[in-house]
């Protein structure tokens, strides 16, 4: 036999084996597929966390931003002229009313008041002079030993001696009062800032900025709300359900959570700013623990609604689907159960839902991403229905 035979057997029996190797295999594939055909697996269920839907009577509470400031705030000037002769306070310590702050030389304003006190002695004197020599007169006239123009000369010299001493204690009186005013005292109780100007300058009067002095308990807070809250907050008055001479407000600052301060408004600008459609508001504050310093920023909460029963869920349980928002609840057959819904604002955390769900529903909270399909089986866990940071009151606007 030849080498090109061999060559020919050999490959002959390389296609035998090839096609029984192909058999075996589809074979054993044909078998696999029919295993599975006869025994499927029915999906998992889902271990999910499910809450209660809560119903709770609440109140809304529309969200602004706004600037804390003083009710009073004052920049001392001296009323007097003078150079400053100390500095008679901690500079950013609290003051009381009425508190020595600063002293301006006196020695000129004493010598003022001890001269004013010597011209009031003067007139003091010459209408003691005038009173007698008018009194004579009125005598000497009986027996005609003077004129009745004398006489009216000596009347009219008391009533000018008299005259001379009034000037002479308004002279004393202003004396005293410029010397008083070398001492610049706090006008208001608060904190006081620093001091402008120091030992051994020169303060004009009324013109020198000395400090400042901002009252600390309580505080206003400013804000501005739009014109659609506004008009709000009016459609409520006029209906009954909101008291236009009771607004409370909520505040919180920037490094708090929630908003732990409680308020009023006290006043609401008679007009809307037409340039950017709001009204300017303020609230009154208690600052007793000074949280509260003039220009800080603060989270305002006022009321946006009477109180009402709704029902509320967490937040993380909302889904989206387009423009659609939905839950799942748990149905009858342990089943994910697909509810379109209505939202509303935030209340203390969790969410208003206007629409869509009932009181007892057993909303899923946790596990939503493990649902891939509504009718999806599931094996529910109760949960509460608490918010993402149950110390957060937190209650903003209309949704975006």
């Amino acid at each position: 036999m030849n080498t090109r035979t061999l060559f020919i057997h050999s490959g002959i029996r390389m296609s035998l084996v090839a096609i029984g190797l192909a058999a075996a295999i589809a074979m054993a594939s044909s078998g696999c597929s029919s295993d599975a055909a006869a025994n499927p697996e029915a999906p998992q269920a889902a271990e999910v966390g499910v809450a209660t839907v809560v119903s709770t009577p609440v109140r809304q509470w529309d969200e602004f931003s706004g600037r804390v400031a003083a009710i009073e705030s004052v920049e001392l000037r001296p009323r007097v002229s003078g150079y400053v002769q100390r500095v008679a306070y901690d500079e950013g310590s609290e003051v009381a009313k009425g508190d020595l702050l600063f002293v301006i030389d006196q020695r000129p304003y004493r010598a003022a008041l001890d001269q004013a006190l010597a011209q009031l002695e003067r007139a003091r004197a010459e209408a003691g002079l005038a009173r007698s020599q008018h009194a004579r007169a009125k005598s000497l006239i009986e027996i005609r030993a003077i004129s009745r123009e004398e006489l009216e000369t000596r009347h009219a010299a008391t009533a000018e001696s008299q005259a001379g001493v009034q000037a002479a204690e308004a002279a004393v009186a202003a004396a005293r009062l410029d010397l008083q005013f070398t001492e610049v005292r706090a006008p208001v109780a608060g904190r006081a800032g620093r001091a402008l100007v120091t030992t051994g300058n020169l303060a004009q009067a009324d013109a020198t900025l000395l400090t400042t002095v901002v009252s600390q308990d309580p505080v206003h807070v400013h804000f501005e709300a739009d014109e659609r809250a506004f008009l709000r907050y009016q459609a409520l008055a006029r209906s009954g359900e909101r008291d236009a001479n009771s607004n409370p407000v909520r505040i919180g600052l920037a490094d708090e959570t929630g908003h732990p301060h409680a308020g009023i408004v006290d006043f609401i600008d008679n007009q809307v700013e037409s340039s950017t459609g709001t009204v300017r508001a303020r609230a009154v504050v208690p600052n007793p623990d000074r949280m509260f310093t003039p220009g800080l920023f603060a989270r305002v909460q006022l009321q946006g609604s009477a109180e009402f029963d709704a029902l509320l869920v967490d937040d993380k349980a909302v889904l989206t689907d387009q423009d659609r928002k939905y839950v799942y609840v748990v149905g009858e057959d342990s089943t994910a159960e697909r509810r379109d819904v209505v939202l509303g604002r935030m209340n203390d955390g969790l969410r208003v839902v206007q629409s869509g769900l009932e009181p007892g529903d057993q909303v899923i909270v946790n596990g939503v991403q493990r649902i891939f399909f509504p009718g999806m089986p599931v094996a529910p866990t109760a949960v509460a229905m608490t918010p993402p940071d149950a110390t957060d009151s937190v209650a903003v606007a209309d949704l975006p």
